[in-house]
């Protein structure tokens, strides 16, 4: 009989991997908990959420269970002309408990899709305006930060960071005005810069204290804050893509709530199935909404996607929300904070380990071993070494992050920390020896 890792070498094509010298994928027949099975019964501790949007394990029964139910009363509708009740419920449970004061979502299939909509809703809300009333200045400018990542698409690309990612698109992209990200240090340059440029800027978008896919990097909530309270100023749209720091994973339910301003568009998407289906939100305030109200159709939002709101998907959001606002979910997200932020006195004894920091569920430092970049060889060895372990981490090149579900054990972390602390401890040797 063929193998199922046979059988996928064949015909599939896997995401961000280079097939040549690829390593056999695992064949992943089931999950429990925080747990995923091999076809040989072994078991792997799912470090990082598989990608970060597992937040309460696999399998749960009752996400499971809610799927079930609407499986079989309405798997999918077309959304324009027709609505259900999974998508309004989804949307009023949702809204109240949004950063902000958000009063319409907008559903689509995943991040970067989400990020797409929020981006053509910022550019086309000023379209919309300047053909209203000619004396209303038509912006065309959008801030970025220097290490962003928003998507894959190409606007989601546009916005964010030139790198490997998007290196090979680089002449399709449209050009954002890229900034730092705002510490005590720059902070009056950026502030200078946008009062220079507010005028022409529709929109700023970013990753709100946690840039995960540029490396995990962490940054001053309260520098970010002196710097929206001018973008505020200045009228211009603050866009935050919550797809990754959403639903609990910076010890908060949204990022968002560690600052003052709020954004006016929220891009949602990885834990709010809890990782079992593919959804996306984008959420928006009244005078971004009442912006596309007109008698003119070339004034409406052309934007859609076949499975828009998804009434399997929004069953499983709504799921999700259930066991995310339970209080011992809650108090278990907390816990986790907790146990990294006191993990990363432990890191400090390794100087192999670089720049180590927490933020709520998700841990992260630097190896220092070759360029800080995705392709470091570091990463794939330290993944082959987990795996051995029975536990399956993905270094974003030497950047070595742990996020777990909010269902992992004390037993499982701990597990997962003594890898970390054995693998630095082999590592600090071979620094010492070489």
């Amino acid at each position: 009989m063929i193998s199922l890792t046979e059988r996928d070498r064949r015909v599939i094509w896997h995401p961000y991997t280079q097939h040549k010298g690829f390593l056999p994928p695992i064949p992943i027949v089931k999950g429990k908990g925080t747990l995923l099975f091999d076809d040989k019964d072994n078991a792997y501790i799912d470090a990082i959420s598989s990608w970060w949007v597992n937040i309460h394990g696999h399998a749960h029964p009752h996400i499971a269970e809610k799927l079930h139910r609407q499986a079989l009363q309405l798997e999918h509708v077309i959304f324009t002309g027709f609505t259900h009740e999974p998508a309004v419920a989804l949307a009023e449970r949702l809204l109240p408990i949004l950063p902000g004061n958000f009063s319409r979502v907008f559903y689509s299939d995943n991040g970067s899709t989400a990020v797409e909509v929020a981006i053509k809703m910022a550019i086309q809300y000023w379209g919309n305006r300047h053909d209203r009333d000619t004396t209303s200045r038509r912006r065309n400018k959008i801030l970025a930060f220097h290490h962003s990542y928003h998507g894959d698409t190409f606007g989601a690309m546009s916005v964010s960071e030139r790198s490997v990612f998007t290196d090979a698109f680089r002449d399709y992209l449209f050009e954002p005005v890229f900034i730092d990200t705002p510490s005590p240090d720059n902070i009056y340059d950026l502030l200078k810069l946008v009062r220079e440029q507010g005028p022409e800027i529709a929109c700023i978008i970013y990753e709100p204290l946690l840039q995960a896919a540029g490396g995990m990097r962490m940054y001053d909530a309260a520098s970010f804050d002196q710097l929206l309270a001018e973008i505020a100023g200045q009228g211009i749209l603050m866009i935050a893509d919550e797809v990754l720091t959403g639903f609990g994973r910076t010890g908060k339910l949204f990022a968002g709530e560690y600052l003052r301003h709020k954004a006016d568009i929220i891009c949602l998407s990885k834990g709010l199935t809890g990782g079992s289906m593919a959804l996306g939100v984008t959420a928006t305030t009244t005078p971004i909404f009442e912006a596309f109200l007109s008698d003119d159709k070339r004034k409406t939002l052309f934007h859609g996607h076949s499975f828009t709101a998804n009434p399997l998907a929004c069953s499983a959001a709504l799921a999700s929300l259930d066991l995310l606002l339970d209080e011992d979910c809650l108090r278990r997200i907390d816990h986790i904070a907790r146990r990294q932020e006191a993990f990363l006195e432990t890191l400090g004894s390794y100087p192999i380990v670089r720049n180590a920091r927490s933020l709520g569920t998700v841990a992260a430092f630097e190896l220092n071993t070759g360029r800080d970049e995705y392709i470091n060889a570091i990463g794939p060895r330290l993944t082959q070494e987990a795996l051995d372990a029975g536990i399956y981490l993905r270094p974003l090149g030497n950047t070595v992050y742990f996020m777990p579900p909010y269902c992992i054990t004390e037993k499982e972390m701990d597990q997962v920390y003594d890898f970390l602390v054995h693998c630095l401890m082999s590592y600090s040797k071979q620094v010492l020896t070489s």
